[in-house]
């Protein structure tokens, strides 16, 4: 214990400045990529590269298990870093659905603009119907969703209740959920602390889960299955 403490009171600052310094030059890469394709795969090597550089073991496991057609990957939420390294884990075809408080981000908020990422707003009931209708049209013309079903995440270790969006969506469009786990980001970069420590980090895809069924039951059954599994 001693050694590792020792170990991070050096590991702390050099990991924050190689995540300071190298996000900001992939950010910059990733505006002024040409097209959608390029922007994601900078996106993708960045922060493998990110991570790389800041020492952490970074291992991704089951990506067979991803639909061959449209889904929606559904993930726990631990920590700022899970967006990274879901874009890093994930193929390119899926696009993430944000809150859209994050577009007014410095910095951040055009890089995901640029990324093609779902602006959504849940604080407006009507305006959230619109969108969802939205999103299932889209899902069911092709496209591939990644959506945090907590909706956010808090400091303390712990599984949050699963929000019915994305599972209502994937009914509605007749499309599986993909189930992934991330693991390791609280401890890299968490529970409200200020700099980093060393961790691995690692993904996990399941098995998909369907019930594409459009009756509310159904939903809540999809809902706690996919949970249950994360």
């Amino acid at each position: 214990m001693f050694f590792r403490r020792l170990f991070n009171l050096f590991y702390a600052p050099y990991a924050a400045l190689v995540f300071v310094s190298a996000i900001p030059l992939v950010c910059a890469l990733i505006i002024s990529g040409p097209t959608l394709a390029i922007r994601r795969a900078i996106g993708r090597a960045g922060v493998r590269l990110t991570l790389l550089l800041m020492g952490v073991p970074f291992r991704v496991r089951g990506l067979e298990h991803l639909p061959p057609g449209p889904s929606i990957a559904v993930s726990n939420h631990a920590s700022y870093l899970d967006g990274l390294v879901l874009t890093a884990a994930l193929p390119a075809r899926y696009t993430f659905v944000v809150q859209d408080g994050a577009a007014r981000w410095p910095l951040v908020g055009l890089t995901i603009k640029r990324m093609g990422v779902t602006f959504v707003n849940r604080t407006v009931a009507r305006e959230g119907a619109t969108q969802a209708r939205g999103l299932i049209r889209r899902i069911a013309g092709g496209q591939y969703l990644t959506i945090f079903a907590e909706g956010t995440f808090k400091d303390a270790p712990g599984l949050l209740p699963f929000k019915n969006g994305a599972f209502m969506m994937a009914a509605r469009a007749g499309v599986p959920i993909a189930p992934c786990v991330i693991r390791g980001t609280r401890d890299l970069w968490g529970g409200g602390r200020w700099l980093p420590r060393w961790h691995p980090v690692e993904i996990e895809v399941l098995p998909a889960i369907s019930l594409p069924v459009h009756d509310a039951h159904a939903i809540h059954h999809l809902r706690d299955n996919v949970r249950n599994a994360i």
